[in-house]
């Protein structure tokens, strides 16, 4: 290959950056490498990329992308409403990825419905500072979040208590002086008290061990690059040097006296956490029970609940739906390497309070002074200045007074969440009560004609309550893949029409699920009352 057709990463980002129009990092160009989506060249330290590879890639991944999708799903899909220009860190900027949390909407989607500008799909502008915005299914609570940026007031609410916690910490206001000293305080402790165990040893140990097995037989880039082109049975091959270094592992664990299972399995906590894991979360939890100040308790908590998310005793592919608990050394094909289970909650509770400090500081610059909150409830039944005036008499009276000027929210789907489960590990942890049996759409309800006609009383009765504190004039936008046509029947059920529907590509979806996929953005409007119109 001739040399002009080679060009350095920094050159290679550069050339890509002005060939898609957008940004393209050095990092960007680095991890196509490393997945072995385009191939390395180059010696004595220079590394180089080829130039015709990268335009397959890129071509592969946007245009044809975009042709196909349309193909698939039709040629109404609105790809401006992809933000396939934001990068990801844009897409979870500071605080929208304080906690994970399955199903949630991009802010970039409540941006473009709430702010000010119009465009060839939107041509009305539907809200304003000051307004009031209501989202009756507030999940991690993005919707709060890009009212405060915007200048707006939030009420949410939420069935899931945990879910409430998660929304409220992200709009709550700190003192970072008093954050910082329980982060020292705890992390301190945390250490003291692994101090007098020979975990930490261990699990340093076993690290060099898997560096140096996987440098040998799953090399970077070139083992990742042998699987794109099935140079390699990766299912046989895994297996086999996972089974190879399993003698490795038993050894340490060995030597170390490992104890890997608890005694009993009855709970989740038991299940799904490793002896040394559990003690530690036990330890954490009890050190941030003497925290005084409330506010700095509660982020605490959830910086604690991200921490043993990270930590079950899972696959790094299955963290998002486990399957079996593992105590082995395994091949991991996310990584394309051998893996391990975690044996110390240290790492991850080092980087998330280190991470959850900086996406706060990060917000609070962006804040306006405005209200918003997730109260804990039924939205089907909820008396929402009752509820606000229990926690914000002013909110509550801005509320009675003002009214609601609409609701931008993503309702559960039909059949695909389980709402409380995805946080099972965090209920049993803080003792939340679980009220499944309320989710509506639960994934453990399933499709059936049953279900689905369920799920269409549920979001009704939502709609219908919530609309006793709503202005006259309101505005509701509400996404959803509504791939068996239930919103046009909740509509009519809610005494709204639906006056414009927007359809957008969902290019990153929590599950890695790479099939051409949309949703659709439902803009509802009061119905007329026909004696008015007449007269």
């Amino acid at each position: 290959m001739s040399a002009d057709e080679l060009l350095t990463i920094k050159g290679a980002s550069a050339w890509a950056t002005k060939h898609l129009g957008k940004t393209v990092t050095d990092s960007n160009i680095a991890y196509l490498i490393q997945y072995g989506l385009i191939k390395k060249f180059g010696q004595n330290g220079t590394t180089m990329v080829s130039k015709h590879e990268l335009i397959s890639y890129y071509k592969s991944y946007s245009v044809r992308r975009e042709v196909s999708w349309k193909n698939q799903l039709g040629s109404d899909l609105n790809w401006a409403l992809s933000f396939e220009q934001y990068k990801e860190s844009e897409t979870t900027k500071h605080v929208h990825r304080l906690h994970p949390y399955k199903g949630k909407f991009i802010p970039q989607l409540v941006e473009y419905f709430l702010d000010s500008h119009t465009d060839n799909f939107k041509k009305a502008v539907y809200f304003k500072k000051g307004d009031i915005i209501l989202d009756p299914f507030c999940g991690s609570g993005t919707t709060m979040v890009q009212c405060s940026e915007l200048g707006m007031h939030c009420v949410g609410i939420d069935i899931s208590a945990f879910n409430a916690m998660i929304g409220n910490c992200k709009v709550d206001r700190y003192n970072f002086s008093d954050l910082q000293a329980e982060i020292t305080r705890i992390t301190t402790a945390l250490k003291r008290f692994l101090s007098n165990s020979r975990t930490i040893e261990f699990d340093e140990k076993l690290l060099r061990a898997l560096a140096d097995f996987n440098n040998k037989y799953f090399p970077v880039p070139d083992y990742k690059y042998k699987l794109k082109r099935g140079e390699i049975d990766e299912a046989k091959y895994g297996r086999e040097k996972a089974q190879e270094f399993h003698p490795i592992y038993n050894k340490l664990i060995a030597d170390y006296k490992i104890k890997l299972k608890q005694d009993t399995s009855e709970t989740f906590l038991d299940k799904w956490y490793l002896q040394h894991i559990r003690q530690e979360i036990q330890f954490v939890f009890n050190e941030i029970q003497k925290i005084k100040t409330a506010e700095t308790k509660t982020i605490m908590r959830i910086i604690l609940s991200r921490t043993i998310r990270s930590c079950r005793a899972t696959t790094h592919a299955d963290l998002a739906t486990l399957l079996e608990p593992v105590t082995e050394a395994y091949y991991c094909a996310k990584h394309g390497k051998i893996c391990k289970p975690i044996f110390s909650i240290l790492k991850w509770w080092n980087t998330y309070t280190k991470d959850t400090l900086k996406r706060l500081r990060l917000f609070d610059k962006l804040k306006t002074d405005t209200f918003q909150v997730c109260l804990t409830g039924d939205g089907r039944t909820i008396d929402i200045i009752g509820e606000l005036q229990k926690l914000n008499q002013d909110f509550a009276q801005l509320v009675s007074k003002k009214k609601i000027k609409g609701i931008l929210s993503s309702p559960p789907y039909v059949g695909l969440i389980n709402y409380h489960e995805q946080h099972a590990y965090a209920y049993a942890l803080f003792g939340f009560e679980r009220k499944d049996e309320l989710e509506i759409g639960s994934l453990y309800k399933g499709l059936s004609k049953e279900a689905k006609q369920a799920y269409i009383q549920g979001i009704t009765d939502v709609i219908n309550n919530c609309k006793r504190f709503l202005a006259d004039d309101y505005d509701v936008f509400l996404v959803a893949n509504d791939k068996y046509n239930i919103y046009p029947i909740i509509a009519e059920n809610a005494g709204m029409t639906i006056v414009n529907k927007y359809k957008r590509p969902v290019l990153n979806r929590t599950e890695k699920d790479k099939t051409a996929y949309s949703e659709s953005i439902f803009h509802l409007k009061r119905k007329e009352c026909p004696y008015l119109k007449n007269k």
